[in-house]
C-alpha cells in the first residue's frame, strides 16, 4: 500500500506535469490545488528535487517545476524515490534487497509469488509516466 506521503508525492508530480512548461509553480498552488498539508508537500518536494526530478527557483516568480519532461519519469521511479521499495517484501527488491534472516530463498513459495507480484507491477509501472498523472488518472 502506498503511504500518504507517495500519493501525496505523486499528485504534486501530475499537477507539475500539467504545467509543465508554464515555469516555477508556487507550493502554496500545488497544496492548494491538490489538498496536501503545505508543510508535508515542502519536504516531498525537497526530496523530489534532491533526486533531480524537481528544480526550484527562489525569489518573485519562484516555485517549483520539472527538471525534465515528464515523459522521462516514470512512476515506478517516483514511487522509489519518495516511498522506497517497490516490492511487498525486501527480499525480491530490485533496489533495496535484503536477505530474510530465516528463510531458504531457494524454496521459498512466498518469495517466488511476491518475485511475480513485483515483475508484473514493474511492467505497468515503468511503462507510465508523470504525463499519465496529468492526465487526470490521480486526483
Amino acid at each position: 500500500m502506498l503511504s500518504n506521503k507517495t500519493i501525496y508525492g505523486l499528485k504534486a508530480l501530475g499537477y507539475l506535469a500539467k504545467k509543465y512548461g508554464d515555469g516555477p509553480i508556487l507550493i502554496s498552488e500545488i497544496a492548494k490545488e491538490k489538498k496536501i498539508p503545505l508543510k508535508f508537500l515542502e519536504s516531498i518536494l525537497l526530496l523530489l528535487k534532491k533526486n533531480n526530478i524537481l528544480e526550484s527557483k527562489k525569489g518573485k516568480g519562484g516555485g517549483y517545476y520539472l527538471a525534465v519532461s515528464p515523459k522521462k519519469v516514470s512512476i515506478a521511479q517516483a514511487i522509489r524515490i519518495i516511498e522506497g521499495p517497490i516490492a511487498l517484501v525486501h527480499c525480491v527488491s530490485l533496489n533495496f534487497y535484503e536477505k530474510c534472516e530465516d528463510c531458504n530463498e531457494t524454496n521459498c513459495g512466498l518469495r517466488k509469488t511476491m518475485t511475480e507480484v513485483r515483475d508484473a507491477t514493474l511492467r505497468v509501472l515503468t511503462k507510465k509516466n508523470l504525463t499519465h498523472l496529468s492526465d487526470g488518472f490521480i486526483c
